[in-house]
């Protein structure tokens, strides 16, 4: 193989496809990258054996081939040539190292054979639809925060996507819960998501994706099957296994009866509670909510280092309540809304809490309370 490329070509597809691969790795094949050039291009490659990345760039190719180099390795060095330069890419006649130059920079990398890479793209999809990247990316940022990392229920770890009926429309649903707070949004469903099944997607795909969704004017062709999901973004393919499991019946912990309104301004709320959580040893600590007419009174209490209260002016006419939550689930809902004013719809202390925003109804958040 031997080839010429720009730094930042190689750069921008190399810091796509290296994030996939673990820094440690016991099997050695899976530290390395994928090179493959034919034609006018150059293929990359690299997985975990549970998400795999493919990215092609464009390539000057004197000679095709194929072979693996350290993902990691390859990229701090091209990350530290100059800007602008060129790189020439070329292995030996053996195949067991690869020249990386550019300028009077000169490394040699180990190579290992590309026979011994593993491949995830086997088998067959049932669905396959079309999706704006906005759209997507708007699916996951809403959701993604409240992603379980416990690793004993596993089926929490990743965002479950389906299509589901809503006001005679059918949807497109992304929900993520890890049992103390659950996000949902929806779009509409596009065209070949009818009766696809429901999958979880899981934390890393969901976090890689996200950084590949940076262009507006994408679309995002999606294939799903029982085990799989393929996304192709442009010159980006993304393979990734599903969670094997049984996502948990959501709408059971969505409140219906929820009564009581609060209405608040969001920056000012988020800015409350993050000012008074400062007491608390730790952002987990509870907030205290006091409502009264008009009026919230919000309370940290921390044995050790003292209390803080402010008062912030609301929207609110039912009975006094008082109820406790996680200063950091706050803050993750406040900084997923869009508009000034955010909707509590409140029970009582001990039942989950119902939030609106109120400039995107096709996003709802669900807080469970902590006792104060």
């Amino acid at each position: 193989m031997r080839i010429t490329l720009e730094r930042s070509n190689l750069l921008k597809s190399l810091n796509h496809v290296h994030r996939v691969v673990e820094r440690r790795n016991t099997i050695p094949i899976l530290s390395n990258v994928l090179l493959r050039s034919d034609g006018a291009s150059l293929e990359m490659k690299a997985t975990d054996l549970d998400l795999e990345i493919t990215e092609a760039t464009p390539a000057q190719v004197e000679q095709a081939g194929a072979t693996t180099v350290p993902a990691h390795l390859l990229y701090d060095i091209v990350r530290k040539l100059p800007d602008g330069s060129e790189v020439l890419l070329a292995t030996n006649a053996e195949g067991t190292a690869m020249t990386v130059q550019s300028g009077r920079s000169k490394f040699s990398l180990q190579c290992l054979p590309q026979s011994d890479f593993p491949d995830l793209t086997a088998g067959s999809f049932s669905h396959s639809f079309r999706l704006k990247a906005t759209d997507l990316k708007m699916l996951i940022d809403r959701t993604q925060f409240a992603i379980s990392t416990e690793e004993t229920r596993y089926y929490l770890n990743g965002i479950f996507v389906h299509t589901v009926e809503s006001k005679g429309e059918l949807k497109l649903r992304a929900v993520a819960t890890d049992g103390h707070r659950l996000a949902r949004a929806d779009v509409e469903a596009p065209s070949g998501s009818e009766g696809m099944p429901g999958i979880i997607i899981p934390r890393k795909t969901v976090s890689e994706l996200q950084k590949l969704l940076d262009n507006p004017d994408l679309v995002v062709t999606v294939e799903v099957s029982d085990a799989k999901i393929r996304l192709t973004m442009g010159s980006i393919v993304m393979t990734s296994k599903l969670i094997d499991g049984t996502f948990p019946d959501y709408q059971r912990v969505i409140p219906a009866n929820n009564d009581k309104e609060l209405r608040v301004d969001c920056q000012s709320f988020a800015q409350a509670v993050d000012r008074v959580s400062t007491i608390s040893s730790e952002r987990g600590r509870a907030v205290k909510l006091a409502l009264n007419e008009g009026q919230m009174t919000l309370t940290v209490n921390n044995p050790d280092s003292g209390s803080a209260t402010e008062e912030l002016p609301v929207g609110y006419d039912h009975d006094p309540l008082e109820i406790g939550f996680n200063a950091k689930y706050l803050l993750d809902i406040t900084s997923q809304l869009t508009g000034t004013d955010a909707i509590f719809m409140l029970a009582d202390p001990g039942s989950p809490t119902l939030v609106r925003d109120l400039a995107a109804e096709d996003a709802l958040y669900v807080l469970m309370p902590m006792r104060v």
